[in-house]
């Protein structure tokens, strides 16, 4: 079936990812206050944004965006997930070790930490809402080329 069609442009990167958290003040309390990031919105109990270098990481509220928005200048279709997600943010070696002292600070279990075969290191948490988040290397998956 794909063999009929035009070839694929390839997207350049990845614009935003999205997690779902169903208790937004814990979730603004990790990302934003634990992690450092910048907010760039939240809409009550619906959603918080956060800026990560050029891209933006999406908390929903899974029970919220199941609807749509209530904005019919902004069309967006609903969202919905159900489960966790992961996300990995990329730092160098050294804030990967800082991080795990600030998280182990805050009472923040450590799933696990090691070193990839290629020699990234990760280094694995779970949010309150039992995301999976990950601080790695940037170079985790190889040289793009």
């Amino acid at each position: 079936m794909t063999d009929r069609l035009p070839p694929a442009p390839a997207p350049s990167a990845i614009l935003e990812a999205t997690l779902y958290a169903e208790d937004l003040d814990l979730a603004e309390a990790f990302y934003g206050r634990l992690l450092g990031l910048d907010c760039i919105q939240r809409i009550g109990k619906r959603h918080v944004f956060y800026r990560v270098g050029p891209a933006v990481l999406l908390i929903f509220n899974p029970h919220q965006t199941v609807l749509p928005p209530n904005n019919p200048r902004l069309p967006v279709p609903a969202h919905g997930a159900h489960g966790h997600g992961h996300v990995c943010f990329t730092m160098d070696r050294d804030a990967i070790e800082k991080m795990q002292t600030r998280l182990s600070a805050a009472n923040v279990t450590i799933d696990t930490k090691f070193d990839w075969p290629n020699g990234a290191r990760s280094l694995y948490v779970r949010d309150p809402a039992g995301n999976s988040v990950e601080f790695s290397e940037d170079w985790l998956w190889g040289d793009p080329g």
